[in-house]
């Protein structure tokens, strides 16, 4: 199955040597993102709700040049420098998601580029 390499301007360019997704057939694994402004990349400033609506923005934007939307999710994965953000990152991505929600690890990293808060990464698999 050839993978085709998936890339939006309307995300923010990868900061190393990976691709923002790759597809699969109906697979799409999204690469993860940290609140980056897609447009001057640089980190948006705010608090953990401000940089968790910022990793979901961008994924949505890498969802949809992949020709789908985030809402068909399988897997979320979420690294946050803080577990006391948990309940705050809970909050917006039941404000950015629709039921039924994807399966999701959560886990707490020393550190993310950048000095970012949280990152988040996705599976999808379109219709």
């Amino acid at each position: 199955m050839p993978r085709v390499i998936v890339q939006t301007s309307a995300a923010p360019a990868a900061i190393g040597p990976y691709a923002q997704a790759v597809r699969a057939g109906a697979t799409v694994y999204l690469s993860g993102q940290i609140p980056l402004d897609a447009y001057s990349g640089q980190l948006v400033e705010g608090d953990i709700d401000v940089q968790a609506r910022q990793v979901f923005a961008n994924l949505e934007a890498v969802a949809r040049a992949a020709g789908g939307s985030l809402q068909q999710a399988v897997r979320i994965g979420i690294f946050l420098t803080d577990l006391g953000d948990f309940a705050a990152v809970n909050r917006v991505m039941e404000s950015v998601l629709q039921p039924p929600y994807p399966a999701r690890a959560t886990v707490q990293v020393a550190a993310l580029p950048r000095g970012a808060r949280i990152e988040a990464d996705a599976i999808l698999v379109l219709d």
